[in-house]
């Protein structure tokens, strides 16, 4: 049995309005962490840009709470990091699943979304006081109807674990890549994380605040932007957004 990190905390609810929210509680109340927060079940998860995440039991949803004493834009490649980790503990259960992860911060299982991933934070000057990485993982269920297609463990022909014991294993693979992190900065982070990117090196859809740009995915920089090879050989680097494959 994989063993729980050294150093790392946990506090675990039977249900709660989302596990970032009480992250944010804590940090309010002088909590830097590490330390894992965990639900059986949300009634008020969310996802990037304030969408719901449907959070069911049986489903693993859990919060981060971190320090990391990093700029706000070297923490932010934190939610490459955990996207790795999560892919390392989804690939453990689904060895044939076809797991990638979709640039900024999902992960996919046979084209399909198995695992998303929210930062939020809180900063004094150019350094966040608190840090929360909120990770939901499609272990049981996944929703039906979403514009990206999503999918679960048992869809893809696995049973699907017990979500403490998914949570030993992510809390340990997040580890190893946060230390890693730590010591050599986010270039082997980020060669990780392309080496399992999806649609790399393919033409796909962009979806910005106020329009839609059209290219070839050709990887990510430094800070974690999306590189997007567009008309003309125009290379053109994307801070936020929502990719579209085909």
């Amino acid at each position: 049995m994989t063993a729980w990190p050294l150093g790392y905390g946990l506090k675990e609810f039977p249900s709660i309005d989302s596990t970032n929210e009480e992250a944010r509680r804590l940090a309010a109340r002088g909590e830097r962490g590490p330390l894992w927060i965990a639900a059986e079940r949300q009634t008020a998860g969310r996802g990037r840009r304030g969408r719901d995440w449907d959070s069911p039991a049986g489903n693993l949803s859990v919060t981060l709470l971190l320090s990391p004493g990093r700029p706000v834009g070297e923490c932010a490649q934190l939610s490459f990091a955990a996207a790795v980790a999560v892919s390392d503990v989804v690939s453990a259960y689904a060895p044939a699943g076809e797991i990638r992860v979709k640039w900024p911060n999902d992960v996919l299982a046979a084209g399909g979304k198995i695992a998303g991933i929210l930062l939020e934070s809180a900063s004094a000057g150019s350094e966040p006081v608190w840090l929360a990485i909120g990770i939901g993982i499609n272990l049981k269920t996944h929703p039906a109807g979403t514009e990206f297609p999503a999918t679960s463990l048992p869809a893809l022909g696995v049973a699907a674990p017990a979500p403490r014991d998914a949570l030993r294993e992510l809390a340990a693979s997040f580890a190893k890549w946060y230390e890693v992190w730590r010591a050599a900065g986010f270039a082997p982070v980020r060669d990780a994380w392309l080496a399992r990117a999806a649609g790399l090196g393919r033409r796909i859809r962009a979806r910005l605040q106020n329009e839609e740009a059209l290219g070839v995915f050709e990887g990510i920089d430094d800070s974690g932007a999306l590189l997007l090879r567009q008309a003309g050989s125009r290379l053109r680097a994307i801070a936020a957004g929502e990719v579209f494959f085909g």
